[in-house]
């Protein structure tokens, strides 16, 4: 039932900004825990080995942290740093602001796309915009939300703190880049093997949230088109749920990268209408978490 209620209580506070202009958040002292292994031993020889025993030693010390925290009476702390690592309410607003932003004009919708995506966004037109703000709902969903409910529920506080830890460093240093393709290996590889069953489930939630169910058989093969072994299943379900179509065609750094549409042969004019239906999406999914994780924690 603690899951349950770190879910109420991010649903109803999500992100109160007060308290985090007041303190650090939690997100913010793992993200400087990976930047101190980045900086201090990526370097010199053996790299893919020095982030392999950097990356161990952050899960075994916010594993560590997990199982003394738990420790304490009540379980009140488990509750709070729950509701704190679960990001539903904070992803909606996210999202949704961006469809407020781009009624007011594209430029508007650029720059606040921007804060939830890592691709250029100067050149957007507002279908790119939309189908941006979309699929960062429908990923951030499953690494957000369910991956951390997942893990909560599974192993308890360590098992949450692992997760969290392992997706920040995929985040900060996971990345086929001349710096950090060695000394991020192993926090990319986790992180992949810790969301494989989430990124799945997070498919059938968003799925079950219309009807006719879509054809699981048409989103596992959307998925395989995605270059995330993961991120492709929430993205090919929330695609058939609101019969668009996603992904393709974007810029990097300058560099057009020319991927596969999701749900080819859709509508491919996405509104910022769509990307209210994709919060409501997110909510519906959410609920029957919710109800699941109530069921578990009775029967």
């Amino acid at each position: 039932m603690i899951v349950a209620l770190s879910m109420i209580l991010d649903a109803i506070f999500g992100e109160p900004k007060w308290l985090w202009d007041r303190f650090t958040h939690p997100a913010v002292l793992m993200g400087r825990c990976v930047s101190f292994v980045d900086e201090r031993f990526n370097q010199g020889r053996a790299r893919k080995l020095k982030g392999m025993l950097s990356f161990g030693a952050l899960c075994l010390g916010f594993g560590l942290l997990g199982v003394m925290l738990e420790a304490l009476p009540f379980g009140v702390v488990d509750v709070v740093i729950g509701a704190i690592l679960i990001a539903q309410k904070s992803l909606v607003e996210h999202v949704a602001a961006v469809a407020s932003a781009l009624r007011l004009s594209l430029d508007e919708g650029r720059r606040r796309v921007g804060w939830i995506v890592g691709r250029d966004t100067k050149e957007m037109d507002r279908a790119a915009v939309s189908r941006a703000a979309i699929e960062s709902a429908a990923e951030n969903f499953s690494d957000g939300v369910i991956a951390p409910i997942f893990w909560f529920a599974l192993l308890g506080l360590p098992g949450l703190l692992i997760y969290k830890i392992t997706n920040t460093a995929d985040s900060m240093i996971g990345y086929r880049t001349p710096r950090h393709e060695q000394f991020g290996w192993a926090a990319a590889r986790f992180d992949d093997v810790l969301n494989w069953v989430p990124a799945r489930i997070t498919a059938l939630l968003i799925a079950l949230t219309t009807r006719p169910l879509p054809s699981l058989g048409d989103i596992r093969k959307d998925a395989a088109l995605h270059r995330s072994p993961n991120a492709g299943w929430p993205e090919a379900a929330m695609s058939r749920v609101l019969r668009i179509a996603l992904s393709g065609p974007r810029s990097y750094e300058g560099e057009m990268r020319h991927y596969p549409f999701v749900n080819a042969g859709a509508r491919e004019n996405v509104t910022p209408d769509d990307i209210n239906r994709a919060c409501r999406t997110l909510w519906q999914a959410w609920g029957i978490t919710f109800v699941g994780v109530v069921l578990l924690a009775l029967f």
